[in-house]
């Protein structure tokens, strides 16, 4: 049977050969059993309705035992036999290309080479999901295979409810993960509707299909650690000889040793899992592999005299390196950690003083003790930086909940008025006002044709329409404009392609919009094949996150969504080819609604009318929030934005002044 026939096929009508559980791939830790002897029973029954009844007494053990030795039930027979990678988009059946791109970007969130966990179709962050299960992935693939330009397929965290009657400006997918009643939305309901496979957490791009790698947050990151840098300098100095502390090497967290060489410093960052770090070294994203506490001190200090650029992953926990260095009075310049803390008790965060794999056990079978000892962790965490920052660390929380878990472990972690935390969150201090209010943000890009030298041509074509835009942009973002049009012409050199024929760039709403209209006159000369677009989440207006994307929003309303919302409405009937809106990021479940999107763009008239019609939008919808928030440089950006487009006509707020406010 060829690879299209598997795909045509969908869930098979007779049961194929049970797969064997192989102990060479990274698996995803065992759930806690969660679930009461009825639950579990429902769970078997919601597993079951995939399949013809014929099959239900073969299956019933087979996914009864999955449930109790993972506490999730995936399927593990009906994994594909086939390689799983995003191959060119010819390869794939369809009536519509719009539909084989989808069916591209799913396969490449599934790779090895890029998923956590490609078994359980976890794509990163320990627990975010693709599909729930393996029969999902082969109805969805079958729904794109047949489904035609006036259909669209309705995702219901995971599951493909069916094809539904559209029309061709409609978006062909419609994805929805975690949409949780509010006050159904704690950690441990996901552990329990995720366990009785009715939802799914689908973290930030790995439910929408538009996860490529550690390089979608390797941009990001580098320019994180590139103004962290500006901040600290003292005279104008580049991060030289500087050392950039963190943790985790997982999926996205595994750009940081990548980024910190881009931005020039020492980055040391520790990992737990040996399977994590192995893959990040043997893909070349960090430089070197440390065991052993005293040789990290050497070696560090030798970077440092030397003036090295280097990446070197710690094998073991960030505790010990940081109680470590503060002993051995090894100086930190820029700290931070990048672990899934939004993921606490379920593998995103390991204790200090345990293996590995006795934490994997303890999790599961007494998850009470485990969550004592990851809170002990993260008082003894906080601690050592405190002390490190005491010698003038600049410490930043990378939006992954570590002071907020911190501080809800009791850690001295809160500033003297007991409501903020010590340490800015980076969106606070470096993202927010450098970037999201002036609209840059993760645009992103992926190649269907599968060739490196499409890839090649839309970077130069992007780094031509930067540099064009560069010699007319106001004064307020030429670093920003600098910095970007330095990333895209380090792409090829830096090696950043894991997967997909992918590339991310910061750039604002002008900047998109002209990249992409270049990119489509490109196709319809036929320099290169199809483009899908995208972007992460962690952007402008497609996430609020009040402890990370929208932390620098001052007004009251960070803790409101109505911004994500709106984002992904506007974006379904402006032209975007599927849509996604989901409960949960990098920051955890129940603490932030993030909404995302994939345009195809195939040299038509029509594509270059959607592009410009959603990407206005998509980025505009965030600065007009943040500019009625008063944030000066999204005040600035949206009154730029209403000069060039004259349909735009957006409230703008009215400033008090403060002494008036402190005579009352």
């Amino acid at each position: 049977m060829t690879f299209k026939d598997h795909i045509l096929q969908g869930i098979p009508n007779e049961l194929p050969t049970p797969k064997s559980y192989d102990p060479n791939i990274n698996h995803a830790p065992k759930r806690k059993n969660i679930l009461s002897p009825e639950e579990k029973k429902l769970a078997l029954r919601n597993a079951l309705r995939y399949f013809d009844k014929k099959h239900h007494e073969v299956l019933l053990p087979e996914f009864k035992t999955e449930l109790e030795t993972y506490g999730r039930i995936y399927m593990y027979r009906f994994r594909p036999d086939y390689a799983m990678y995003a191959r060119p988009i010819d390869e794939y059946p369809g009536k519509t290309n719009q539909a084989k791109a989808i069916m591209l970007m799913i396969q490449n969130n599934l790779d090895y080479a890029v998923a956590q966990h490609p078994h359980e179709l976890i794509t990163y962050g320990g627990n975010g999901g693709v599909f729930q299960n393996w029969a999902q992935y082969l109805l969805v693939m079958h729904y794109l295979a047949e489904m035609n330009e006036e259909q669209t397929l309705v995702m219901y965290s995971g599951h493909p409810l069916g094809l539904f009657p559209s029309h061709k400006d409609a978006p062909r997918v419609v994805v929805t993960n975690g949409m949780m009643i509010p006050n159904y939305s704690q950690p441990d309901d996901w552990e329990k509707f995720n366990a009785l496979g009715v939802t799914q957490y689908g973290q930030m791009t790995a439910g929408s299909y538009m996860y490529i790698g550690p390089q979608g947050i390797v941009h990001g990151t580098t320019i994180t650690v590139l103004n962290g840098g500006r901040k600290i300098s003292k005279n104008g100095e580049g991060l030289a000889g500087k050392l950039f502390l963190t943790a985790g090497l997982g999926g996205m967290s595994g750009a940081q040793p990548k980024a910190g060489n881009i931005a020039g410093c020492i980055t040391v960052c520790a990992e737990v899992n040996p399977k994590a770090t192995q893959t990040r070294h043997s893909q070349g994203w960090v430089d070197e592999v440390i065991h052993d506490l005293d040789e990290l001190v050497s070696r560090v200090n030798s970077a440092k005299a030397n003036k090295e650029i280097v990446s070197i992953a710690y094998q073991g926990n960030i505790v010990d390196v940081w109680e470590k260095f503060d002993a051995e009075d090894v100086f930190v310049d820029l700290g931070s950690d990048q672990t899934s803390l939004h993921n606490p008790w379920a593998g995103g965060y390991y204790p200090v003083g345990l293996s590995y794999e006795e934490s994997n056990e303890m999790m599961a079978s007494n998850p009470e003790l485990f969550k004592e000892k990851i809170q002990e962790t993260l008082r003894r965490h906080a601690t050592a930086v405190n002390k490190h920052t005491a010698k003038g660390t600049y410490f930043f929380d990378y939006g992954n909940a570590f002071l907020l878990e911190a501080s809800r472990a009791g850690a001295d972690i809160m500033a003297e008025n007991g409501i903020d935390f010590k340490y800015p969150s980076y969106v606070q201090d470096i993202m927010g006002p450098m970037c999201f209010d002036y609209g840059f943000g993760p645009f992103r890009w992926v190649c269907a044709s599968g060739k490196p030298e499409d890839l090649a041509k839309t970077d130069a074509i992007a780094c031509k329409v930067l540099e064009d835009i560069m010699k007319v942009s106001p004064e307020e973002i030429q670093q920003q404009m600098a910095d970007n049009i330095r990333w895209i012409k380090g792409a090829q050199e830096n090696k950043l392609v894991v997967g997909s024929q992918a590339r991310i760039l910061y750039a604002d709403s002008e900047g998109r919009m002209k990249i992409a209209q270049a990119f489509n006159e490109a196709i319809e000369r036929g320099e290169i094949g199809p483009v899908i677009l995208g972007r992460d989440h962690h952007d402008v207006s497609g996430t609020d996150s009040p402890y990370r994307e929208t932390s620098n929003i001052y007004d009251g309303s960070k803790f409101t969504a109505d911004m994500a919302i709106h984002n992904v409405i506007g974006d379904s009937f402006r032209g975007a080819t599927w849509v996604s809106i989901h409960n949960g990021g990098g920051v955890g479940w129940g603490e932030v609604i993030n909404g995302g999107f994939g345009m195809v763009l195939d040299g038509s008239k029509e594509a270059s009318r959607r592009l410009h019609s959603m990407l206005f939008w998509d980025v505009n919808n965030g600065i007009a929030r943040r500019s009625w928030a008063r944030n000066d440089e999204a005040i600035f950006a949206i009154k730029r934005a209403m000069e060039v487009e004259p349909n735009l006509k957006v409230t703008l707020p009215n400033i008090v002044d403060d002494a008036l406010l402190d005579e009352t």
